[in-house]
């Protein structure tokens, strides 16, 4: 009998006792994945993102903390590297509101040089898809050294960081092949809206519910994203801007389109735009802009305005209906109204569509990127 796993093949008898055979680490050229009928994996992971909201939400509303529990922390902080340090920036904005704890997101490969000064009253919440990232196992260790509680969030189960933490959130994304984090992204921000007190996550969970159904409206629209890359992926400067949660959103979809199209791109705080940014603007610059209808909206606007009045491109996401600021744009980009704490979720789908299909015009390789690794086990 032989048991695969991502450490290898373990070899046993009918009755369980190990047989010692030669063994070699599972490739990924040796998983046999089904595409679902799309072209890419990275296509058919961004499709199932519905599917993988529903797999985190699921059996998640009574795993919280007590109420008592949470008032025993100081405060919060969340860390990983890459899509999973974007989600560590939702994340915090996830704690501070529904938790009143003071969170802070922080890149892993940073976190253990500081000497960070965090103790028994700190919960440090660790973000992975594979588990297995060595500079986020690092800072993990180091957390433990100083006392700090763990908890990792993480898709593969016996991995280094379930190991090393006092508790596992696990994704149930399933496998995600394509090198660009996309659906684990997506488990990753809904089990942070639910990862502090039950009663605060039994409140949310109707709201939660909601999620899959709106993701599969921007999905159900994907050819749009297909034309609008024929119009502006010959463009080799990109600007993303975002507000509030968004603005590690716009730097989720600027990291998402220097993956795998391979384009110069930046991720900015849209109120960060005039201390800087702005020189950037002008024909050649392509600014994509998250500007949903929310508490941010007008300020947002404010910026598409000034882009435009230096003669930039302007792509937005929008909500459905807000013509006065799809008139503002060269490009708008429809989302359905959603929940304020949902809105990052739903805001991240069209720059996935967007970067997938202009890499796609601009033959790249979507699925594995070059220079890239799906897990970085080296710092």
């Amino acid at each position: 009998m032989a048991i695969v796993s991502r450490e290898g093949v373990r070899y046993s008898d009918l009755s369980g006792n190990p047989v010692v055979k030669e063994t070699r680490r599972v490739s990924r050229e040796d998983i046999v994945v089904d595409k679902g009928g799309h072209r890419h994996f990275m296509l058919k992971e961004i499709m199932d993102q519905p599917q993988a909201m529903t797999a985190a939400l699921k059996d998640r509303a009574d795993f919280a903390n007590s109420p008592a529990d949470v008032m025993q922390l100081e405060r919060v902080v969340l860390i990983g590297c890459g899509t999973s340090l974007h989600a560590a920036q939702v994340g915090r904005h996830y704690i501070e509101r529904l938790a009143g704890i003071p969170a802070e997101a922080e890149s892993a490969s940073e976190f253990r040089y500081r000497d960070p000064i965090i103790g028994p009253r700190t919960l440090v919440v660790s973000i992975g898809q594979s588990g297995e990232t060595a500079d986020t196992v690092a800072a993990m260790h180091l957390a433990r050294e100083k006392g700090a509680t763990l908890i990792t969030i993480c898709n593969a189960e016996e991995s280094q960081a379930a190991r090393v933490a006092d508790g596992a959130l696990y994704m149930h994304a399933g496998l995600e092949v394509g090198v660009a984090s996309t659906k684990t992204f997506v488990a990753s921000l809904t089990i942070l809206q639910l990862l502090l007190d039950a009663e605060t996550t039994r409140r949310l969970v109707d709201q939660m519910a909601r999620g899959p159904g709106l993701i599969g409206e921007v999905l159900a629209e994907a050819n749009l994203y297909s034309s609008l890359a024929r119009r502006i992926g010959h463009y080799d400067n990109f600007l993303f801007l975002g507000r509030g949660a968004n603005a590690a959103i716009a730097s989720e979809g600027a990291l998402k389109l220097k993956e795998i199209s391979y384009i110069h791109a930046e991720g900015y705080p849209a109120g960060e735009m005039k201390h800087g940014p702005i020189a950037l603007i002008d024909p050649e610059m392509c600014t994509v802009a998250l500007a949903p209808r929310d508490d941010l909206r007008d300020k947002t606007l404010s910026n598409i305005k000034e882009v435009k009045a230096r003669g930039g491109l302007v792509v937005a996401v929008l909500t459905k209906g807000d013509d006065e600021a799809a008139s503002e744009v060269d490009f708008p980009l429809f989302i359905p109204q959603a929940p304020d704490l949902l809105m990052p979720l739903v805001t991240t789908v069209p720059l996935q569509l967007l970067s997938y299909y202009i890499a796609l015009l601009r033959g790249c390789d979507v699925d594995q990127p070059r220079n890239l690794a799906k897990s970085v086990t080296v710092e």
